[in-house]
């Protein structure tokens, strides 16, 4: 099963996958707007692949099959200091063993 693989032009770390090169007929106008032009990744044989970076391989599989085409967006990224700020004030006002002053 070969798939061709695009990126957006608006959106980082944001991918398409088609069946078939340059054929977005079964991609919806509303996406294509939010996608921006597609730039050509590569070529893929989802038959050969055991897995694939970020995206799950079955889903890209029945996406395609079913749909004629699966979008990968960007993976959410922790947000460090929203954790850093989330672990203060956990331990604001406790004692090294843990007591509440």
């Amino acid at each position: 099963m070969l798939c061709s693989v695009y990126k957006s032009s608006k959106k980082v770390q944001t991918y398409l996958y088609v069946n078939n090169r340059d054929d977005f007929s079964d991609v919806p106008e509303a996406l294509m707007k939010m996608f921006g032009t597609p730039i050509m990744v590569t070529v893929l044989n989802l038959s050969s692949k055991v897995k694939l970076g970020f995206a799950d391989l079955e889903k890209v599989k029945a996406s395609l099959s079913e749909q004629g085409y699966y979008l990968q967006l960007t993976p959410k990224e922790e947000d460090m200091l929203k954790a850093h700020k989330a672990s203060m004030n956990s331990t604001a006002g406790k004692t090294d063993s843990g007591e509440t002053l």
